[in-house]
């Protein structure tokens, strides 16, 4: 193993030795180096002193170190590799430990590819410096056309001139355009023998396919926060530097899994705080808030208590936080809270302070799960408001009071029972004025949303209907009642969807009705949507869920057939009625046209053809006969 620094956990990190070069490893126990060589010799920020020089220095990367190991092993090397991943995560430094794999000689001991690289070889030290003449750099955010890539296809003919592969590393790769990835794919199915690629890259979904598939692909991993820890706190005690536990654990995450990321942050908080690391001095440097004072911040609006809120936003305001970052950390840890009450294990990661693991875990206990997604939801739109705004502490403010407001009010779920029960719609209980945005600190009824230490007094109710009002406010709710495909096409009519009424009536054969639910079997002619739209209006109309599912096997008749049918019936029956047929004798060529009965529909009404408008309306019907109406109380004593 080599390197200037070792990033393997459980390895203590290697020093110099004295008069050794300044990038060169030492196997020779650290000793203190010279005052005067202290003095001049150049400093080398933290990402560039550990950087790993093998693959034993990877950390987090495990898998891929263990496939790339058993291909060298096997003599299974392909002609090219894919990395991808985050920044930072070691892209560009596995691809020059790759090619130095590739390249390793020792004379006289090791003279083939390989993963282990127990010490520098013929090639190492100019590979790992990226000098080397056979590995070749290129950076594809600044070489995209495809003279570029011509170069290197035609370069690749020639033998290496020293090393054993003549590697290309291509950095951003996906930067190349379309004319240099064709131009590339050629050389890349078919290289000659003597010529390897190494592409890295932060967006692999912008790689043609056709890349993707001739190269091995490795997906380096963002390094967990435990690991990440445990690396920092090596390292800091290599520099001899003390860093407290707060600081490591706010320094990994932000890092957010790059390694790179996290070693700057390091570089910069060892300067901030003159060889001393505190977590109060990396939140003063990256402008973050006390987590403890998060925590706080999060229990007031849950309590509803907005005078503390904005009391306590004011205080992390004063001291140098910014308002949107304070949102920021207050919505992670919402986000923390809902994952200990799915995931109680993950009270186990190493970025987490005591308080956040200790306080998290007895809000997941007490807050139920709309509550937290209510309070994600209103955080997440507050946070892009309050970015935007010209004033972001009063938009803070005015996030923090609309959290505070809706802390105790029921969930969509407890609102439709209270209301299907009558209960008192606030969840506050009692009787009184809101006071969301008063400052009020009582906790309320719900103890679920309540955090507040036991036994705190007063409430914050909403002024409690009066019983009849809500009994009328719940018959208003419950919309009409719908018992039969009748009463739904007499709401569509009410509505004024005549379209969907004809298709109640015409083009449905009723297989079940209840409450919410319709079956039925349709009509050759009726349109394949039929039952989402009338699921979706009658949701709307009557405020209650409908779910309509389309069977087969109805025996059932629409209703506009029924309706034909008596009215058929009808108008037989008036026809063979022995003073009907004494009128028709009296006036030849007369016709029963329709049969009336009070309170009901016309029977020509229901046999004559649909028109456009929800109007039958015969006066101009002209058939070569006298129409002749007759009312079931026609006095034919007048005849």
């Amino acid at each position: 193993m080599h390197g200037d620094g070792s990033d393997l956990i459980g390895k203590e990190p290697r020093v110099p030795a004295p008069g050794a070069p300044a990038d060169e490893p030492s196997f020779l126990p650290a000793e203190p180096a010279p005052k005067a060589a202290a003095a001049t010799a150049p400093y080398r920020v933290l990402a560039r002193k550990y950087r790993p020089r093998s693959f034993d220095d990877l950390i987090g990367q495990e898998p891929m170190v263990r496939t790339l190991s058993n291909a060298f092993e096997s003599g299974r090397i392909p002609q090219a590799w894919m990395l991808t991943g985050v920044r930072g995560v070691g892209k560009t430094t596995t691809a020059r430990i790759l090619a130095r794999a590739l390249n390793y000689v020792v004379p006289g001991e090791i003279d083939r590819p390989t993963v282990k690289l127990p010490r520098l070889g013929l090639h190492c030290e100019a590979i790992m410096e990226g000098r080397h003449v056979d590995v070749i750099e290129m950076d594809a955010a600044s070489h995209t056309s495809i003279n570029d890539i011509r170069e290197i296809t035609e370069a690749s003919r020639y033998k290496p001139v020293s090393a054993r592969y003549k590697v290309y590393i291509v950095d951003e790769v996906h930067m190349l355009s379309t004319a240099a990835f064709n131009g590339l794919l050629k050389t890349l199915e078919e290289p000659p023998e003597h010529v390897k690629f190494v592409f890295a890259t932060t967006e692999i979904r912008k790689v043609p396919v056709t890349v993707l598939s001739r190269c091995q692909r490795f997906d380096l991993r963002r390094i967990d926060a435990d690991v990440l820890v445990t690396h920092l706190t090596r390292i800091a005690a290599a520099e001899g530097v003390t860093v407290d536990d707060e600081a490591l654990a706010l320094v990994a995450r932000a890092a957010e899994g790059s390694v790179r990321d996290s070693l700057s942050l390091l570089d910069q908080a060892i300067a901030h705080g003159g060889g001393r690391v505190t977590g109060t001095d990396l939140r003063a440097m990256l402008g973050l808030a006390d987590r403890a004072r998060v925590i706080d911040l999060f229990e007031h609006v849950m309590r509803g208590d907005a005078a503390a809120a904005l009391a306590e936003l004011k205080a992390q305001y004063d001291v140098g936080a910014d308002p949107a970052v304070v949102l920021t950390d207050l919505s992670a840890f919402v986000h923390l809270v809902t994952r200990l009450k799915l995931v109680p294990d993950a009270a186990r990661d190493a970025s987490l302070t005591e308080a956040e693991r200790l306080r998290g875990a007895d809000f997941a206990g007490r807050l139920p799960i709309p509550v937290l997604s209510r309070a994600w939801q209103l955080l997440l739109k507050g946070i892009a408001e309050v970015q935007g705004a010209a004033r972001p502490l009063a938009a803070a403010e005015m996030v923090l009071i609309r959290l505070a407001y809706t802390a105790d009010l029921p969930t969509p779920d407890e609102a439709m029972r209270l209301l299907r029960d009558g209960g008192d719609l606030s969840g506050r209980g009692g009787s009184g004025a809101p006071s969301g945005g008063n400052g009020g600190s009582g906790a309320g009824p719900r103890a679920a949303l309540k955090v507040a230490a036991e036994g705190a007094g007063g409430s914050r109710p909403f002024a409690a209907a009066a019983p009849q009002a809500q009994a009328e406010t719940a018959r208003a709710a419950a919309g009409p009642a719908l018992a039969s495909l009748a009463d739904i096409a007499e709401l569509c009519s009410a509505k004024r969807d005549i379209r969907l009424k004809f298709a109640v009536e015409r083009q449905m054969r009723l297989m079940r009705l209840e409450a919410g639910r319709i079956e039925f079997e349709p009509t050759p002619d009726a349109p394949p949507d039929l039952a989402g739209e009338l699921g979706r209006k009658l949701s709307d109309w009557t405020g209650t869920r409908w779910i309509v599912t389309v069977t087969r096997g109805a025996s059932t008749r629409t209703l506009h057939e029924e309706r034909t049918e008596a009215a058929a019936r009808s108008i037989d029956d008036a026809r063979n009625d022995p003073l009907v047929a004494a009128v028709l004798a009296r006036f030849p060529g007369a016709s029963v046209v329709d049969v009336r009965i009070n309170g009901e529909e016309p029977a020509a009404a229901v046999l004559a053809p649909v028109r456009e408008r929800d109007e039958f309306d015969d006066d101009n019907a002209s058939d070569g006969h006298d129409d002749l109406a007759f009312d079931a109380d026609f006095n034919f004593d007048k005849l």
